[in-house]
């Protein structure tokens, strides 16, 4: 790319004149004269770090590169892991020819944008989860990925732990358990306030605000620190159904639903931000219905404790962060390194140890991007646009819904009634119910399970969600196939 383009030019040129075709990851890789793959970091915060430890100790890597709008952050993973070449721009760090891949680990609002900037430029990308803070970006980043012919990983890093096939085998090859009939999600963990403040928060100086920001809007921040904590605003973050609620539902479309249907044909759900006085916006308590059109699938979220003096996020079935499959022959319970198996009786009838997929899911980048082949990737832009998308899908429900009022769902009522109780138990526990003005619900609302795309009843009010408006200059492109 011509030195001479600004860069607010970036994106317009390089779509215009294919230039991302000159100069393809196998030749750079070619050009290293060690033979390595020249990694860099668009992002220095803590999950940069945790990645970047890891692919550091992999022999194939070389860390060539780190982008932060934050100075002070940058300084120190630049004295951390000895790397020359800084940036505070991305567009800059992607212009270096002598950068192959590049690692995505920013605010989710970035996400998309940072990928597809990267697959134009040549580069192929690791990218944390969720891939996308809504769904239309989603799809722009895997179209990207086709049309650039980049090898794109989401950090959905479980998918690379060996335990999971072995699961897979338990239940659709042995059918140990029988049938699967339904399957519950969870994620009970208790988060703290973000704090309210009665003036904006002050931007650090050393914080290159409009970089930050990117895509998202520039509005005054009231909580305590801009820092993680841009998870709880719907104008960066997604909330704890995209921190970790896409973890442990993309575990059960992995292992209980073997990634059958892209998206959900019906979605129900509720939950808002409760019992915290607080600057975030992004529920607190969650509760969805998915209807797959085979296994029904609810999932219960909390971040309250059980009570002021508790340390408990509250009672439920199953792991706290995990899912449960229960089946004619008994439930199998699966979480994060770990699953058993239970006959009808309750009895424990087998255990999967796992090793979480850290390095696992790294060293699987890694063999794709030698490669050149996305088809050896565990959680390829898809697979990853997928099961981010069920949890994009769960909060624009929330988002689009109304005042609660009590549904049901014939096809997994005991496992919906079981969750819709379990979370009115930890609301009553803190002095509140589901009548609160700060819950909504949705109605049940229907999609067309191969895009997305909300249909019928309500569809024009939640579908306003599938897109966000861009900041001037950082718009996420629409690729054309």
């Amino acid at each position: 790319m011509s030195p001479k383009l600004n860069r607010r030019q970036f994106i317009g040129v390089g779509l215009a004149t294919g230039f991302t075709l000159s100069f393809p990851a196998p030749a750079l890789i070619g050009q290293n004269p060690n033979g390595k793959i020249r990694l860099a970091s668009i992002s220095c915060g803590s999950r940069a770090n945790q990645l970047m430890n890891i692919f550091r100790e992999q022999p194939e890597i070389d860390i060539v590169g780190l982008c932060d709008p934050d100075a002070k952050r940058m300084d120190a993973t630049k004295q951390k892991f000895e790397v020359e070449k800084t940036f505070s721009d991305p567009r800059d760090l992607l212009e270096d020819k002598n950068i192959d891949a590049v690692i995505v680990a920013t605010c989710n609002h970035w996400h998309c944008l940072g990928a597809v900037w990267a697959m134009q430029a040549g580069k192929d990308v690791y990218v944390e989860k969720p891939l996308a803070h809504n769904p239309w970006e989603g799809v722009q980043t895997v179209k990207a990925a086709r049309k650039y012919k980049r090898v794109c990983q989401v950090g959905t890093q479980q998918r690379s732990d060996p335990m999971q096939a072995e699961i897979k085998d338990f239940l659709f090859q042995e059918k140990a358990l029988g049938n699967i009939l339904t399957a519950r999600v969870n994620h009970y963990s208790i988060r703290q306030p973000v704090g309210k403040r009665d003036t904006p928060l002050e931007i650090p100086a050393e914080v290159n605000y409009d970089l930050w920001l990117g895509p998202a809007q520039d509005q005054p921040l009231y909580r305590n620190q801009l820092h993680y904590d841009w998870h709880w605003d719907w104008n960066t973050g997604c909330g704890e159904m995209g921190n970790w609620g896409v973890h442990v539902l993309d575990d059960c479309r992995n292992n209980v639903l073997q990634d059958a249907l892209p998206f959900p044909k019906r979605i129900l759900a509720g939950g808002g931000r409760v019992g915290y006085n607080d600057a975030a916006q992004t529920p607190n308590i969650h509760f969805v219905y998915f209807d797959t059109g085979s296994i029904p699938v609810v999932l219960g979220l909390s971040n309250l404790q059980d009570g002021p003096d508790s340390k408990s996020a509250g009672k439920h079935p199953g792991p706290g962060s995990g899912y449960i499959a229960y089946c004619e022959g008994g439930r199998l319970e699966g979480q994060r390194g770990r699953a058993v198996a239970y006959d009808k009786d309750g009895k424990e009838i087998k255990q999967f140890k796992g090793t979480c997929g850290e390095p696992n899911h790294v060293q699987n980048f890694i063999k794709a991007v030698l490669a050149q082949d996305s088809s050896l990737l565990n959680a390829e832009v898809k697979t990853g646009h997928e099961s981010s998308g069920w949890c994009n899908l769960a909060n624009i429900a929330v988002r689009a819904g109304k005042a609660y009022a009590e549904t049901q769902v014939p096809e997994a009522n005991d496992i919906w009634e079981d969750v819709v109780t379990n979370l009115q138990q930890v609301l009553a526990h803190n002095n509140l119910s589901l009548d609160n003005k700060d819950i909504t619900m949705s109605s049940l609302l229907s999609l067309d399970p191969q895009t997305g795309i909300f249909v019928g009843e309500g569809a024009e009010t939640a579908n306003a969600f599938q897109k966000r408006e861009f900041r001037a200059g950082y718009e996420v492109p629409e690729i054309q196939d």
